[in-house]
């Protein structure tokens, strides 16, 4: 006998498959969605939008609205063509760009190497970096991956790869404000020794 009706199972069976969505969380998601009605057909006009309005630059991979030939953040002539931050994915060039810090360009390797998760470098956005190496005369390529074995993994494979006349750079990494050091992982505190700076 079923508790609730299908509709509502299979939104909360969707709702639940979303990254940090438990099962009782995804069961408040849907009760909530089905209160409020004129919410619910917004949400669902917006995700439909994605598929239409949505699409991904043919240079930088960043994500950019369907009508937009290429990315601004490589088009605007403020910034400079010759450094690249290397990321992950998308969401990870929102998160550089909200320092207001960072005017060069970026690229998007659409993930990072992981042999247990399939992912190989062949599964990555690497033609292309090699192509704007050479067209945009780079000279620095900044490694802006998390520190996690992948991340790690995937940037030695591209300092293997990579021209040898670009310059190299990585995020400096050290220890969060208000970390006690014995909570830290052996990454995090390893990095942390290695950027060491003088007071």
């Amino acid at each position: 006998m079923a508790i609730l009706p299908r509709a509502l199972t299979e939104l909360i069976d969707s709702l639940s498959k979303l990254p940090g969505v438990g099962p009782r969380t995804a069961e408040r998601y849907a009760f909530y969605l089905y209160k409020n009605n004129q919410l619910s057909i917004t949400m669902s006009e917006k995700i439909i939008n994605l598929d239409h309005r949505v699409k991904t630059c043919p240079i930088t991979f960043a994500m950019i609205d369907s009508n937009e030939k290429e990315s601004e953040l490589y088009t605007n002539p403020n910034r400079n063509k010759r450094v690249i931050a290397l990321v992950a994915e998308p969401f990870d060039i929102v998160a550089i760009e909200k320092t207001g810090n960072y005017q060069g360009t970026y690229h998007v390797l659409g993930g990072l190497i992981s042999p247990i998760d399939g992912v190989n470098p062949d599964n990555l956005n690497l033609t292309g970096l090699v192509k704007r190496i050479n067209k945009d005369k780079v000279n620095e390529i900044i490694i802006a991956f998390n520190a996690s074995v992948e991340g790690e993994t995937t940037a030695l494979y591209l300092q293997n790869i990579l021209p040898q006349d670009v310059k190299i750079t990585r995020l400096a990494r050290g220890l969060p404000v208000g970390l006690d050091i014995e909570y830290a992982d052996q990454i995090t505190l390893g990095r942390a020794l290695e950027g060491r700076t003088t007071l």
